[in-house]
């Protein structure tokens, strides 16, 4: 099936995986993958920027086909390592990064 979703980001079949804490590992999102959707890792299920690097890394290994990374920005007294995040995202070779919670405006920069 040819959409607008799936020539924008290379895939079979219009499914994106939505971002989804505790469970939105390596595993699940190159699954969805490879069954032809756009799998995404969970950033902030990760915990730090090495961990989320590394599972960046092992999401390569298990599939070559497009895959992305959830950030959710949320209102925090100790926010997240949003730079670190970032940082490994754009290392790691994702090219696709979905958002939730609060405007990324001010990451969209790095981010382009």
């Amino acid at each position: 099936m040819k959409t607008k979703i799936t020539e924008l980001f290379d895939i079979e079949h219009p499914i994106i995986q939505g971002g989804m804490h505790y469970v939105g590992f390596a595993e699940l999102a190159a699954a969805v993958s490879n069954a032809g959707g756009l799998g995404i890792i969970t950033g902030l299920t990760q915990g730090t920027p090495e961990k989320l690097a590394n599972e960046i890394a092992k999401c390569k290994d298990m599939t070559d086909k497009p895959f992305g990374v959830n950030l959710t920005f949320l209102p925090s007294l100790t926010p997240p390592d949003y730079p670190g995040l970032i940082k490994v995202i754009i290392e790691g070779g994702v090219k696709i990064v979905e958002t939730a919670g609060r405007s990324p405006a001010e990451y969209m920069p790095a981010l382009k």
